[in-house]
């Protein structure tokens, strides 16, 4: 018999939600599915319609604006969470960016500036974002996630500077699983292979990405969405109680095989 999981009454927050395509909207429709309540943040007014207009899907959410590598600003996300729900059972970290310049050509060309915005958007991001939440769990604790590429480990050509930034995302969610394990908050991260999302699109040679992973891979072939949603699902549920400061590859187990 199939078991389901239920997160009735459980509450979280979504940062990175950018459209229907994105693997955080492919997160939170299988949350929702669950029972789960969300709220979503956005970057500024520009972008707040487009997120408006997908999260309107779940309802009337709420919605605010933030921008993660403000400290400031992730901390007001959190005091009217605080103020609306009291407390919350977990976290969806989605965020990432790089200059597309910085995307192809050679890795040593990456100026200072580059390098600061992959880094500081696409990693340090994740320090407040789970530091500023701890205060909102309960007594039971709760989870957080955020999300990965095996460019951490390998070199991808044209994946450049986001390597390195997965590179210290990963070690972060490592550091952040020990200061907040003795409040029984988790900190997980999803390895998902490629998906082929409106920003993945602008990576020079994400199609033969694809197509490596798809013939090398055990499975051979391409993961979906939904198969990074149902594992976000699972991570954010009791039944992954004992996972912490994991990388959990979600790649049809391309991870596995020698290049």
């Amino acid at each position: 018999m199939a078991v389901s999981i239920d997160l009735s009454g459980k509450r979280g927050v979504v940062f990175g939600v950018a459209n229907q395509r994105s693997i955080a909207w492919a997160i939170s429709e299988k949350l929702s599915e669950a029972g789960a309540e969300m709220a979503f943040t956005y970057l500024n007014e520009r972008l707040k319609g487009g997120v408006e207009k997908v999260t309107s899907k779940l309802g009337d959410p709420l919605l605010l604006e933030c921008d993660a590598t403000d400290d400031d600003q992730v901390q007001a996300v959190y005091d009217k969470i605080k103020s609306e729900w009291g407390e919350i059972d977990f976290v969806v970290h989605c965020i990432a960016y790089a200059e597309r310049d910085d995307l192809g050509g050679d890795f040593s060309s990456t100026n200072l500036q580059g390098f600061r915005t992959a880094l500081e958007t696409s990693a340090y991001t994740l320090m407040p974002v789970v530091g500023k939440a701890a205060p909102l769990f309960g007594e039971s604790g709760g989870s957080v996630i955020t999300l990965t590429f095996d460019a951490s480990q390998r070199v991808y050509p044209g994946y450049n500077i986001m390597g390195t930034a997965k590179a210290a995302l990963e070690n972060e969610a490592r550091q952040l699983a020990v200061e907040f394990g003795g409040q029984n908050i988790r900190v997980n991260a999803i390895s998902a292979g490629p998906l082929p999302t409106l920003a993945a699109r602008s990576i020079p040679g994400f199609s033969e990405m694809t197509r490596a992973h798809r013939e090398r891979a055990p499975l051979g072939r391409n993961i979906n969405h939904g198969e990074v949603a149902d594992t976000a699902l699972f991570l954010l549920s009791d039944m992954a109680s004992g996972i912490t400061g994991a990388i959990i590859p979600v790649d049809a187990g391309y991870g596995i095989i020698a290049l």
